[in-house]
């Protein structure tokens, strides 16, 4: 019986330790998280022009998903190579009310 007490006490102790310092593994898929992050936001810098940035903001703030789904599209057509200028406001209009992509 001292056994499984001192075994349940170990558990106890190793999950108050784990939940004050935080899982390490957690820590490092935050950084992933936070460097994907980061890599989306210099791509779509580098293919969207101030305005355009600005329309998918105020698009964000409705539909979530329906700019998560565009800059996917945008991050896409940039790795092809596919396009050829910065994209405007104009663009980024006619871009969100295509269903196609």
């Amino acid at each position: 019986m001292a056994d499984e007490e001192l075994e349940a006490l170990r558990r106890q102790r190793l999950a108050e330790l784990q939940a004050k310092h935080g899982d390490p593994g957690d820590a490092a898929q935050q950084e992933a998280k936070h460097r994907e992050a980061e890599m989306r936001n210099s791509i779509l810098a580098q293919v969207l022009d101030q305005s355009a940035r600005a329309r998918l903001s105020n698009l964000a703030l409705v539909k979530p998903e329906k700019t998560k789904a565009v800059e996917n599209y945008l991050i896409q057509m940039a790795r092809y190579g596919q396009l050829s200028e910065k994209f405007n406001r104009r663009k980024v209009m006619d871009s969100d009310e295509d269903d196609d992509y």
